[in-house]
């Protein structure tokens, strides 16, 4: 067990903060618990005592939409074709990026992510994958990584008829295999790249396994379009009919590009939806507004990145522009998929799950000015240790279950020949 010493300890529903000492128990189902006084107990075999004087002490995040296998992409070249629209950067970057991937790449974008994302205060990922050429047993790969380094998670394959229903049928026998012994999601690419039947056949193994859909929905105006010629129909109209919103474990991604009736048919379900406004400014596709939502929103890295401190400041800063916003508006987003991994009973959300942040601010931290501190003065290089399921995964900023220096070296030479073939 950890004792964390004269922690200011954040209570994540309240923001009441407390000078606390927090007996930390191990384990995916253990607590916390508080203690007067350390005397009794400071010296009990098995107890580390961890000194958190003037450190804030509060749950860790939990990113609610995240692409792994984009990992190895970061500095590679530019396509000999620049985009000129989403379409073309899914086409000329994206969908060469997955066909080409190994379960090798696959293994170390894996590592790479879960690294990252525990040094950034992430002990949940909720990750939404594409290997179309690599696809049997994937998603164990995946897991099997995060796992290691300490990350709990809620994986989905991206099923798409984009490369044909024959390898649609193998996303839907890896998603279908995976949840006979994990929890997860059942992902789909966006809905003008998936057919009826696929749609259909996704929606009845969500069913099936009494989880949700995760999915891209309308990041940009060529979903809209391309459903309405196809299906007859806009994107959430769809979904709506074909049962994606019968879940509340139903995630749906961006959520850009929707017509009034479509917000009301969201408002009006109890699906969560996951924000990414830096991936949508690199992609040029606009911008998130809540506007006649409910608040099931969610924040999410998308691959950009695996610091949430990062991504929840961004959206806050851009929401200032475009919709009702403020610290404590964009706090509840970037705490609501812990909410959703609750409601839905997932597990790994636990209340062992904890960062602590160094934070030596100029100005006094209280329950009242808390939020204005995450958004105007913290940051993940804040962040000195995190602890997921009562044991520590990051001490001193460095990650302790795995060889960082390692597997870095290992992903680096993968990358060179990922960016070969492409």
């Amino acid at each position: 067990m950890l004792l964390l010493k004269n922690a200011s300890y954040i209570n994540p529903e309240t923001l009441e903060i407390s000078n606390r000492n927090i007996l930390v128990e191990k384990g995916a189902e253990g607590g916390i618990s508080f203690i007067d006084t350390i005397s009794d107990i400071k010296d009990r075999i098995g107890i580390k005592l961890m000194d958190c004087n003037e450190k804030l002490v509060t749950h860790s995040f939990v990113n609610a939409h995240h692409h792994a296998y984009s990992a190895l992409s970061r500095g590679m070249p530019q396509p000999k074709v620049f985009p000129a629209n989403f379409s073309e950067t899914l086409a000329f970057i994206w969908w060469k990026l997955d066909k080409a991937l190994t379960m090798d790449m696959i293994r170390l974008s894996a590592y790479a992510t879960a690294i990252a994302s525990a040094k950034a205060g992430s002990t949940f990922v909720i990750d939404h994958h594409s290997s179309p050429y690599a696809v049997e047993g994937s998603l164990e790969v995946i897991a099997n990584a995060f796992d290691e380094v300490g990350i709990s998670h809620l994986l989905c394959y991206e099923i798409s008829d984009r490369d044909g229903i024959e390898i649609a049928e193998k996303g839907l026998a890896e998603t279908d295999n995976y949840l006979k012994n994990r929890q997860g999601l059942v992902g789909l690419h966006a809905s003008f790249t998936v057919g009826n039947k696929t749609l259909r056949k996704a929606v009845d193994l969500a069913e099936k396994f009494k989880t949700g859909i995760h999915v891209h929905t309308a990041e940009d105006s060529v979903d809209q379009e391309l459903t309405m010629q196809n299906y007859g129909c806009s994107v959430v109209e769809r979904f709506s009919g074909e049962g994606v919103l019968h879940s509340p474990a139903t995630i749906l991604a961006h959520c850009l590009h929707l017509s009034d009736k479509e917000r009301k048919l969201l408002k009006n379900s109890g699906v969560y939806i996951a924000q990414n406004c830096e991936s949508n400014l690199n992609n040029k596709v606009g911008h998130f507004t809540s506007k006649g939502l409910n608040n099931n929103i969610m924040i999410g890295t998308d691959g950009m990145h695996s610091d949430m401190l990062r991504s929840s400041q961004a959206s806050y800063f851009i929401g200032l522009n475009h919709e009702e916003m403020s610290p404590g508006i964009a706090l509840t987003r970037l705490t609501k998929a812990g909410n959703y991994l609750d409601v839905n009973n997932f597990k790994g959300n636990s209340e062992n799950n904890l960062l602590i942040f160094e934070y030596d601010s100029p100005t006094p931290v209280s329950r009242e000015n808390l939020p204005g501190h995450f958004y105007y003065g913290l940051t993940s290089a804040n962040i000195q240790h995190v602890i997921s399921k009562g044991k520590l995964i990051v001490e001193d900023r460095k990650v302790l279950n795995v060889n960082e220096s390692e597997i870095m070296t290992e992903a680096r030479g993968l990358a060179e020949l990922l960016w070969k073939k492409l």
